[in-house]
């Protein structure tokens, strides 16, 4: 059972790799990155409100700290989709991916700040070594000579940002309401946001478009069944072994971009790639943090 529960953590970190990819995709086709999100998020919406109408026991729907909390995550998951997507859009798969990964990061300061968790040297030498690995990643030294610009960074570091948000507002609404009734609230403030946001014309021109499969893939893998694998999944894994195999992520979304998409890395790139990759997961094994995504 524990070995069926692993393996569920690990199709869904391969499948938000995969989203990235298809993403990129559909951005590189000159579609809109908040249209493209609105359809990740609206798809993932229908998915698990037919889990929680499978599953209604012990929703907390008539709760209002489920409300607000969930609502705070879903404007976290709203903000990691589409500047993730952005950040693809300027840049690549492989550094919007990597940039978001850092979440753990943003938790981290954001506890220190409102002195939710203590500080320690190791964890500080991590946040140290991330922010170096960013600095090498995305040649933000000399930002003008590569393929990576100021804007594909910012929006990769707010899809990071975004993401602790999300995990704190699901963190916080877990103990009110099923995780199933928590993605639908989350989901739908996600659906409301976005399709105010994105570009009307192309939000109705996707039903319509030879593209559309590939919408659904994203929205299928990226939204639905990765968030119900990765729940699912973590009954029976333990925090550190998902925050390593949450890795398979940025590195199924980097090899889609080389592979797929012809995306290339320089080796002071690919060293600082791993830096981070590495450093945070050492970190969220050592302090026993979740990664939870999409708990992500």
């Amino acid at each position: 059972m524990r070995s069926l529960n692993t393996m569920f953590v690990v199709l869904a970190s391969l499948c938000w790799g995969l989203s990235g990819g298809i993403g990129g995709i559909l951005t590189g086709q000159g579609w809109d990155p908040v249209v493209v999100s609105f359809y990740r998020g609206a798809i993932g919406f229908l998915f698990v409100l037919v889990w929680l109408a499978l599953r209604p026991k012990g929703s907390g729907l008539a709760s209002r700290q489920l409300w607000f909390w969930s609502a705070i995550a879903g404007i976290g998951v709203a903000g990691n989709f589409a500047f993730y997507f952005i950040s693809i859009a300027e840049g690549s798969v492989a550094v919007a991916a990597t940039l978001m990964y850092c979440a753990p990061v943003f938790v981290f300061i954001v506890s220190f700040t409102l002195k939710l968790e203590s500080p320690t040297l190791f964890k500080w030498a991590a946040i140290a070594m991330v922010m170096l690995g960013i600095v090498l990643l995305t040649g933000i030294y000399d930002i003008g000579a590569g393929d990576v610009t100021l804007i594909a960074v910012g929006a990769g570091l707010l899809s990071g940002l975004s993401y602790a948000l999300f995990i704190f507002g699901f963190k916080y609404a877990a103990p009110h309401g099923s995780p199933q009734a928590i993605l639908v609230i989350a989901f739908a403030v996600l659906a409301a946001i976005l399709i105010g946001l994105g570009d009307a014309d192309q939000t109705a021109a996707v039903l319509e478009t030879p593209s559309w499969p590939l919408f659904m893939v994203l929205g299928v893998l990226g939204a639905g069944l990765s968030f119900i694998f990765y729940i699912i999944g973590l009954k029976f894994t333990a925090p550190a072994v998902a925050s390593v195999i949450a890795m398979l992520e940025p590195v199924t979304a980097s090899l889609f971009g080389v592979v797929v998409l012809d995306e290339s890395l320089a080796a002071l790139q690919i060293f600082g790639m791993g830096l981070i990759l590495v450093t945070v997961t050492a970190l969220s094994v050592h302090s026993g943090t979740e990664r939870a995504k999409p708990i992500v």
